[in-house]
């Protein structure tokens, strides 16, 4: 029996195959919203999972009206530069300005991503893959993807931020509500670090980007000089841009291929396993 009680999935509201939904969470008490990109293009077995994360003030439709997510997805698998993959791009539990994708002290936003959006999405949507997915996200939704990534490494096969809040005090920048409101679960667990340093033996690959004119640049560096003394592997990369659409439209590209380019050394690994 299904713990998602009158789920709501529509049918395809564009040409690229978005869909909306609305689920009853059991980790958050409440409902919740996704859109849901499912692309129309034949693939060879079941397609893997992006859970693509929005940022503050936002909601789950703003990856696809902003970030053009599947005209993007579709103009990229139809010209071979990106395999047929599932994106979902959930609400983050719309909570305050932001609920930082973590564990409060009355709903759990973090245990609403990394169990119940797969869960929902494996039983309705049973072509796509769901018992590991990719994580992604722009702002405080790429902080969600770092630490949400680390700590549950296991289900995680691939993690991409955009402009990232890389530590949780950062956030006060963007939000009205007290910081201690975000550390219910303390602050040990709030900290990507903290889970990098747990889970390094098993870390999914990971790369990150920030705009050379964003205002939190100064963090983005600060992490990736923290995992290169860690000796973490990873990918780190700044360019032309700051806080805006026009920047996280541009670099979505970098974290479809990335996907995508994980996918394809999967199949390589299978082939000559």
């Amino acid at each position: 029996m299904s713990r998602f009680r009158h789920a709501k999935l529509s049918e395809p509201v564009d040409a690229s195959g978005v869909r909306f939904a609305t689920l009853y969470s059991p980790a958050l008490g409440r409902r919740a919203d996704l859109s849901l990109y499912v692309p129309n293009a034949p693939a060879q077995g079941r397609l893997p999972l992006l859970l693509l994360l929005h940022g503050v003030y936002g909601s789950h439709w703003n990856w696809w009206v902003w970030g053009r997510v599947g005209e993007t997805a579709d103009a990229m698998i139809r010209s071979g530069g990106l395999r047929p993959l599932a994106i979902a791009m959930p609400s983050d539990g719309l909570w305050g300005d932001g609920s930082g994708y973590l564990m409060h002290r009355e709903f759990d936003a973090e245990a609403y991503i990394v169990e119940d959006v797969p869960e929902f999405i494996g039983e309705s949507l049973p072509q796509v893959e769901t018992s590991r997915f990719y994580l992604a996200g722009l702002s405080m939704g790429g902080y969600g993807a770092l630490r949400l990534g680390a700590k549950h490494a296991a289900k995680v096969k691939g993690i991409s931020a955009h402009s990232a809040v890389t530590r949780i005090g950062d956030l006060r920048e963007f939000v009205q509500e007290p910081m201690e409101e975000y550390l219910a679960a303390g602050e040990e667990n709030a900290d990507v670090l903290h889970w990098v340093r747990a889970n390094r033996s098993h870390l999914p690959p990971l790369r990150f980007d920030c705009g050379r004119e964003d205002s939190l640049l100064a963090g983005n560096r600060a992490l990736h000089q923290a995992l290169q003394a860690e000796g973490v592997a990873h990918t780190y990369e700044e360019h032309d841009g700051g806080h805006t659409w026009e920047y996280w439209r541009e670099q979505l590209r970098s974290t479809l291929r990335f996907v995508s380019d994980i996918e394809d050394r999967s199949d390589e690994i299978s082939v000559t396993a």
